[in-house]
């Protein structure tokens, strides 16, 4: 009760003698401070926002609309780019091989998807590189300089693509076949006679198709490695122990000392070559 009524006394004295006292003898409070404001002084200027304003007008004529529907397509096609990139060259190849290796040495976390997919990436960078530089070449630098329309820019810019995958698809034109055939159209004699929509999906099963054909052939010498540590643990009569940790060592080591990612790598820029 002592200590809560020497509280109250310090309250009630500090009401009876403010701050404002105490600095009355002392004009800049506490002692060593310095006098402030806050106004602005007038050689400082305010920022100037500029002012942004949207406007939509009807097309006046034929040409201005079919240039609006020009941009909503470039829209459109920017879009869907990166999916379609991915799609008409050789990254679906190189990526799902890149997987099966991974699945076939009972990897779990390493190396992560994000890596695979990197260095798959860059593969395609450089398998594709020439067909790049035609593009860019005939489509997008004449077309930055005004020197030919959009629709002369697309021709020329699906020209390289087209030829890259019918060149992929050169000893197995099956799928085309089967895609032409679905949407009722004659046997093409030459590629151009192949519409672009029946030859990009032609080629997506194409590549899906030799993917796993790589994938079969990768996955049976650690097949037999994970049949032969199987049998031993058997015979051994220790079936408690999984036998993928006891094979995984082994795949690792022999995958490393054949030089297993540089033998994967030229070949998959061979099999694309």
């Amino acid at each position: 009760m002592k200590k809560f009524s020497l509280v109250f006394i310090l309250l009630a004295l500090v009401s009876l003698f403010p701050l404002s006292a105490q600095s009355a003898g002392n004009e800049n409070f506490p002692a060593g401070s310095t006098n402030g404001t806050t106004e602005m002084p007038g050689t400082i200027d305010g920022i100037d926002f500029p002012n942004i304003t949207f406007s939509a007008t009807a097309p006046q004529t034929g040409n201005e609309v079919a240039f609006s529907v020009q941009l909503l397509l470039m829209l459109a096609l920017l879009t869907l780019a990166p999916s379609l990139i991915l799609l008409v060259t050789c990254f679906l190849r190189f990526s799902i091989v890149l997987d099966f290796i991974k699945r076939a040495l009972s990897l779990q976390q390493v190396p992560p998807t994000a890596v695979l997919n990197g260095i798959a990436l860059f593969m395609t960078l450089f398998c594709m590189w020439p067909t790049f530089n035609q593009v860019y070449q005939n489509s997008f630098k004449p077309l930055s300089n005004n020197e030919i329309t959009l629709q002369t820019a697309y021709t020329e810019a699906e020209a390289p693509l087209r030829l890259f995958m019918y060149r992929q698809m050169s000893d197995d034109t099956s799928y085309i076949a089967s895609f032409m055939a679905m949407a009722d159209l004659e046997r093409p004699d030459t590629l151009a006679d192949v519409p672009t929509y029946v030859l990009v999906p032609a080629y997506i099963l194409h590549e899906l198709t030799v993917a796993f054909k790589i994938g079969i052939l990768l996955y049976i010498p650690f097949i037999i490695i994970d049949m032969v540590v199987a049998s031993i643990l058997m015979s051994m009569g220790m079936m408690m122990l999984p036998p993928v940790q006891v094979s995984t060592p082994f795949k690792l080591m022999l995958f490393v000392l054949v030089d297993g990612w540089g033998l994967l790598t030229t070949n998959l820029f061979q099999s694309i070559l």
